[in-house]
């Protein structure tokens, strides 16, 4: 798959290159620009060479591990927008990233899901596991629990594409590429059966997805359920959108 528009350049993760300059995009979208205290706690280091290696490593593992749904459709789609790198005459630059994922608790037809994060928080001390814990349970709560309604309904196929991740480089914003990233997985969903598409829209992406279709279901920002010790803590605000609310 490839989508060509003008110089920007839709396409899948192909290298580790690829990978290397996606988390760089992931990085600076969600620590610097952002200052998203969540994500910062799940990264840390993420402004460091070695954290950038460590966090690359990671992601690099979740690529090679994508599996496959009954029709040989890979569960997972790491996209890249890439455009001509201003610094190397000749070659390609990495300057946002998508993950689109196929979700089903029906078996064949797409990834379970689980909001279990205990291998990803192993570094973090006992208290900030907890938070982290906590928020991640809250944030894919509505996701999970529109899944089982899916699952179980008579619905073909039995199955959600969901839009998990989405990160631009700041230096490269305001180009459309969030958006180019976007319209790829909706065609992807359409291919797949006209699967609904979902994602948990951050303040940054919301103009872009409300613009491309996704709704809300009326329930406003998602409701952050942590322990009292942890209501100061910084949250970033987020809402649960899907293209048939």
């Amino acid at each position: 798959m490839t989508a060509n528009h003008d110089d920007v350049i839709i396409s899948h993760i192909q290298t580790e290159q690829d990978v290397i300059q996606a988390n760089y995009c992931i990085s600076e979208a969600f620590g610097r620009q952002a200052k998203d205290a969540v994500w910062i706690l799940m990264n840390p280091g993420w402004d460091t060479e070695e954290g950038q290696t460590k966090h690359s490593q990671n992601l690099m593992k979740q690529w090679q591990s994508i599996t496959v749904n009954k029709d040989g459709n890979p569960n997972a789609l790491y996209l890249k927008a890439t455009v001509p790198d201003p610094g190397k005459q000749g070659e390609r630059r990495v300057v946002g990233l998508a993950i689109w994922k196929q979700l089903s608790f029906v078996e064949g037809y797409g990834d379970p899901f689980s909001s279990d994060m205990t291998e990803a928080f192993a570094d973090l001390d006992e208290k900030n596991q907890r938070f982290a814990t906590q928020m991640f349970h809250s944030l894919w709560k509505r996701r999970i629990e529109y899944m089982r309604e899916v699952s179980g309904s008579d619905r073909n196929p039995p199955a959600i594409f969901t839009l998990d991740l989405c990160a631009v480089d700041p230096a490269f914003q305001r180009r459309g590429i969030a958006g180019k990233l976007v319209e790829v997985g909706l065609a992807e969903a359409k291919k797949r059966g006209d699967l609904e598409c979902t994602t948990e829209g951050s303040v940054m992406g919301r103009a872009v997805y409300s613009r491309l279709g996704f709704k809300d279901e009326g329930t406003g920002d998602i409701k952050w359920e942590v322990d009292s010790e942890f209501q100061t803590w910084d949250k970033p605000p987020n809402v649960f959108l899907r293209t048939r609310a």
